[in-house]
């Protein structure tokens, strides 16, 4: 059975797109592109690339002759993602699962996944399948997200979404960010084809015109929306509502600014990939 947390479906790519996208991942795209390496003619996986957001700076960062593949298990996520790039020849858009790849050993010199980790079921497959398609000595850069206590946008969130239904909150916001133990990250990627990895933390600040649309990127641009709809009881529209006062209070509003806290990790392919299950 599908984790629920993991499908991104209906309208949530757009609401995703609009209301979270500018605001949480393209501070972050913006410094992932940069970190990944690249010369001529080079072959770059983005793995889990959502609505485009880190592509688009992927694909600005990609040297001359170079090729993007940009894959994600959810279709819907990456037909808003063709969208947005609509004439981005260099870029092969693919549905694929981090955790079977579709793509020879050693088929590319980097592989990037940009907050993508913390969705995936067996993460050790995930990291093993991003070592298998690397060729010797390519790169390997993928972003978590901190805890929930050092981004407390989302424990705001999490907790307002929990306080209407107490018996049986929604469980999404403890996904994205439960891979933030440092020593677990660097223990899964050591235990995986990646034992020199590097950590590094990365702080930025991320803006929202307001906190209403901020509050329904929160509930509507990721599976709480429709959690909230099954368990019935509260309309979605007081969840928001609930949202975005608290986020207010902490945070201000018209414009809305957020303290942002992620951990980067870099490593290269070096010795033989474990064997893939």
């Amino acid at each position: 059975m599908t984790d629920v947390n993991v499908v991104f479906t209906g309208s949530i790519p757009e609401n995703y797109d609009r209301y979270l996208g500018p605001t949480l991942f393209e501070p972050y795209a913006r410094d992932l592109a940069r970190r990944v390496p690249g010369k001529h003619g080079t072959r770059l996986l983005e793995v889990a690339c959502g609505t485009g957001i880190a592509t688009r700076h992927l694909l600005d960062h990609l040297p001359p002759g170079g090729r993007l593949v940009a894959t994600d298990l959810n279709e819907p996520m990456l037909q808003r993602a063709r969208g947005s790039l609509p004439a981005a020849g260099r870029i092969d858009w693919r549905q694929a699962d981090a955790c079977a790849l579709p793509f020879e050993d050693g088929s590319f010199d980097a592989v990037v996944c940009q907050f993508g980790l913390m969705f995936v079921p067996d993460k050790g497959l995930a990291v093993r399948e991003a070592r298998r398609v690397l060729a010797p000595g390519g790169a390997f850069v993928t972003s978590v997200w901190d805890s929930l206590d050092a981004n407390r946008f989302a424990r705001i969130a999490h907790e307002t979404i929990a306080s209407y239904f107490p018996s049986d909150p929604p469980t999404f916001y403890q996904v994205p960010f439960s891979l933030h133990d440092r020593q677990a990250l660097l223990g899964l990627l050591a235990a995986n084809g990646f034992p020199g990895a590097r950590l590094e933390e990365v702080a930025l600040e991320g803006e929202s015109p307001s906190a209403a649309d901020l509050a329904r990127g929160l509930v509507e641009g990721n599976p709480v929306g429709a959690a909230v709809r099954e368990r019935g009881g509260v309309p979605v529209e007081t969840v928001i509502g609930a949202v975005a006062r608290n986020v207010a209070k902490e945070f201000g509003d018209r414009p809305v600014r957020l303290p942002l806290k992620a951990v980067v990790a870099s490593a290269r392919a070096g010795a033989p990939a474990p064997a893939r299950d």
